[in-house]
């Protein structure tokens, strides 16, 4: 049992179904809300998307695994109660978990679409395995490079779906209709939404774990440009998005979605203020985490709101 619970930690099963929870919705309240006889009703795009969210799963699983394999020495600084390699699950089986489920994920990939027509799906899959495995080697110990990187891996979620609904051709690419219009921009909307918070959570963590990757030689942005101006540059991307956000508002209620806009206000951006007032007063390590965990459930409130479209035409 207790290699069991390990092994869920390990692939940090709660960001799992995070990420089941982002595409159902994407799916169901997006999707299947501007082209009403598509979506999971119909068995053969329903077959799709299960086989689609579970290679996405695998491949952040594994994404997750190797992370911890070569964050070993650093996590045993940063957060030595939860270090599983080597301590719980051996490094021989941590290595098999991530190729197995690495594998698993560019098969369903290769199942949920006909390589034929979506080839660059699957190879883009393939890259973010690949990118995810540099990501833990190294990039991860650059300045904002690996921040950049999970943050767009983290929107890939989102656009995963969006081009899995259209074939690579020309004649996708000439006739455009208005619906595919309106699927195209909240696409957009959300990855952006997605890109951003991830951001902003990466380098909140950063300053978080500095300790531990200052000694094993990390340039992350804390260490390079110093904690005062990291923290700028996240309250830079939280007033962004803060903005962007109000603007959408206002939109939004042009339209007569107060229902909406007032979830927005109170679950989204009044907790991005609070973010903002934390930041410049956190100095500890728990004062970071506590921020991170706030911008988690920013996070989860934003995609939430997918709910809205499911009851507004």
């Amino acid at each position: 049992m207790k290699l069991v619970a390990a092994f869920f930690r390990l692939i940090r099963w709660p960001n799992l179904l995070f990420i089941i929870l982002t595409q159902l919705l994407f799916e169901v309240c997006i999707y299947e809300r501007i082209y009403p006889q598509a979506g999971i009703n119909n068995s053969e795009e329903g077959t799709r998307f299960l086989a689609l969210m579970i290679a996405s799963v695998f491949i952040a699983a594994a994404g997750y695994i190797i992370n911890d394999y070569f964050d070993q020495n650093i996590d045993q600084i940063n957060k030595p109660d939860k270090v599983v390699v080597n301590r719980i699950i051996n490094r021989r089986w941590v290595i098999f978990w991530h190729l197995f489920l690495s594998l698993g994920g560019l098969f369903f990939t290769a199942f949920a679409l006909p390589v034929n027509q979506y080839w660059h799906l699957v190879l883009a899959n393939m890259a973010s395995i690949i990118a995810l495995w540099f990501y833990s080697t190294n990039i991860k110990k650059k300045l904002l490079v690996g921040n950049v990187l999970i943050s767009l891996l983290t929107a890939w979620v989102i656009g995963v779906l969006f081009f899995s609904k259209y074939p690579l051709n020309i004649s996708n690419l000439l006739g455009v209709h208005h619906q595919e219009v309106r699927f195209f921009r909240l696409m957009i909307m959300y990855a952006s939404f997605a890109f951003i918070i991830s951001l902003i959570r990466e380098v909140v963590k950063d300053m978080e774990d500095m300790e531990g990757d200052r000694r094993y030689g990390c340039t992350t942005m804390p260490i390079v440009w110093g904690v005062n101006a990291s923290k700028v540059f996240v309250a830079v991307w939280v007033i962004v998005l803060i903005a962007a956000l109000i603007i959408l508002q206002i939109y939004v209620l042009g339209m007569g979605w107060w229902q909406s806009a007032l979830y927005c206000v109170v679950l989204i951006i009044v907790p991005l203020l609070v973010v903002l007032r934390l930041l410049f007063s956190a100095q500890k390590p728990g004062h970071f985490h506590h921020i991170s965990t706030l911008v988690k459930l920013i996070m989860f409130t934003g995609i939430l709101s997918m709910l809205f479209f499911k009851f507004y035409q």
